[in-house]
């Protein structure tokens, strides 16, 4: 019983903080645009950059971290998913719904909640691959990734993903290893662990 009331005071911190509260909600709603339809909408990724850079210009977390402090997170939210964009490992969907993510936490945050992300997406590919019996044919695309990749960056060329969609497992909602993420991180933080 003990465990149970730590983690609803937790989430009670967590879904005190407006900005967080909100923030939840985006990503649910991103979550399941994206598992239904493999898109995630422009007015929510860019009314949430929106919400969260004018909500840190009024009400900041303290006087150093306020419009800037926003800005920077969406900026490095931003330029940390973009190369995978250009690579075509992920939709441009999820390069903007990171953004958002980062205008709401900051540029410290943003970078820890990313790594937080990237083993939440590590997993449900891993899982998704294990489902699908494609675990064999996933390790087999990472595999010529590389070796393409870091040929082209030996000659000096623009790295090109070499999988056909016909080599390729299937898709994810990445909205989906996006919240996890990030709801991980916040808890985390919460706790004092990252």
């Amino acid at each position: 019983m003990n465990g149970l009331s730590t983690v609803v005071e937790l989430l009670g911190m967590l879904f005190s903080n407006p900005r967080y509260s909100l923030l939840f909600v985006l990503l649910l709603i991103a979550s399941v645009s994206d598992c239904r339809h493999y898109k995630i909408p422009n007015w929510l990724t860019f009314g949430g950059s929106a919400f969260a850079l004018i909500y840190s210009a009024l009400i900041p977390f303290s006087p150093q971290l306020g419009f800037g402090w926003a800005l920077g997170g969406f900026a490095l939210g931003l330029s940390l998913m973009l190369p995978l964009y250009m690579l075509g490992m992920m939709g441009a969907g999820d390069v903007k719904l990171m953004a958002m993510v980062g205008a709401f936490l900051g540029m410290t945050d943003t970078l820890y909640a990313v790594l937080f992300i990237f083993v939440s997406g590590g997993l449900a590919a891993l899982a998704y691959a294990l489902w699908h019996q494609s675990l064999v044919r996933m390790l087999g695309n990472i595999k010529r990734s590389m070796e393409s990749m870091l040929l082209s960056a030996m000659g000096g060329l623009r790295p090109q993903m070499p999988t056909s969609s016909g080599d390729s497992i299937g898709k994810l909602p990445y909205a989906v290893s996006i919240t996890l993420g990030t709801t991980a991180f916040l808890i985390a933080n919460q706790l004092g662990y990252a």
